[in-house]
């Protein structure tokens, strides 16, 4: 039985094809409904994951992505998924079961995502139960990829860091406010692109404002989500997503500072959903 699975968030989706016990990893766009066309969708598919399956027959599509929380948008990728593969059984399911099964596998506790969105839930070990509204990086995304990289640019145009962050900024990006303005107000996938400023923070650790920037949207993280949580403090707490990663450093402090119970931190959830769909 041949078995694709796929992780999708808003910047890049992560495809593993199960075959015979061999795993082949695919990487296309990310695939977000709330900025794609359905026959963007599609196209998308057809033209960066198709011609890499090499007509392999699939079976099973499970399929975990970002904006899936929408019924609407659930029945919409299912449909696409389902033109493109044929004959194969399909599940389309939000990007929060995937951190769930991957990360909590068959035990209760609570899964969050730091990538370039953020969110989290309560698994009970067969499903998710609980979890706090995502508001997307306008209102919401604490501690996720965007919500960092605007802190970046607030710090940026509104000249409050020092003379040599200002400098090392300047180096890496050589922008200006009206080309940053135009990004994030007129042009496709602003979540992406204050994201993609995150990793200014990555490369400037240990000067006090960077710690700050990290420290404060973190910690804006667990106060409003984590805290929200009543099993907080009964099971674990495990995160995947590149900002986690990151900054499991961060992390690790304050999960000791609130006294939660730190699992597991994954990069990417793809290793712990090819155990949960291979039954190891």
């Amino acid at each position: 039985m041949n078995i694709l699975i796929a992780d999708s968030g808003s910047t890049k989706c992560e495809w593993c094809l199960l075959s015979n016990g061999k795993k082949k990893i695919i990487y296309t766009q990310g695939i977000s409904p709330y900025f794609l066309s359905e026959q963007q969708i599609e196209s998308l598919l057809n033209k960066e994951l198709v011609p890499k399956l090499k007509q392999a027959n699939v079976d099973q599509v499970f399929y975990y992505g970002t904006g899936l929380a929408s019924t609407e948008n659930m029945k919409l990728l299912k449909r696409i998924l389902k033109k493109i593969f044929i004959h194969a059984k399909v599940e389309a399911t939000e990007d929060m079961s995937a951190a769930a099964r991957a990360l909590c596998g068959k035990q209760k506790g609570i899964a969050c995502i730091l990538g370039t969105g953020s969110n989290s839930c309560y698994f009970n070990g067969k499903r998710i139960v609980d979890g706090v509204p995502g508001l997307g990086y306008v209102l919401g995304d604490e501690g996720s990829g965007a919500y960092l990289g605007k802190k970046v640019l607030q710090y940026y145009l509104y000249k409050t860091f020092d003379e040599e962050l200002r400098f090392r900024f300047d180096a890496k990006y050589v922008t200006n406010r009206s080309e940053i303005l135009e990004n994030i107000y007129k042009k496709p996938f602003p979540n992406r692109y204050l994201a993609s400023f995150a990793i200014f923070l990555a490369e400037n650790r240990g000067h006090y404002m960077v710690e700050n920037i990290i420290e404060d949207g973190l910690n804006d993280f667990f106060f409003m989500h984590l805290c929200k949580y009543k099993e907080i403090w009964k099971y674990p707490v495990h995160f995947t997503g590149g900002v986690a990663y990151g900054f499991r450093d961060v992390i690790k402090e304050l999960c000791s500072t609130y006294e939660f119970q730190l699992g597991n931190i994954f990069q990417r959830p793809m290793e712990g959903l090819v155990k949960f769909h291979s039954g190891k």
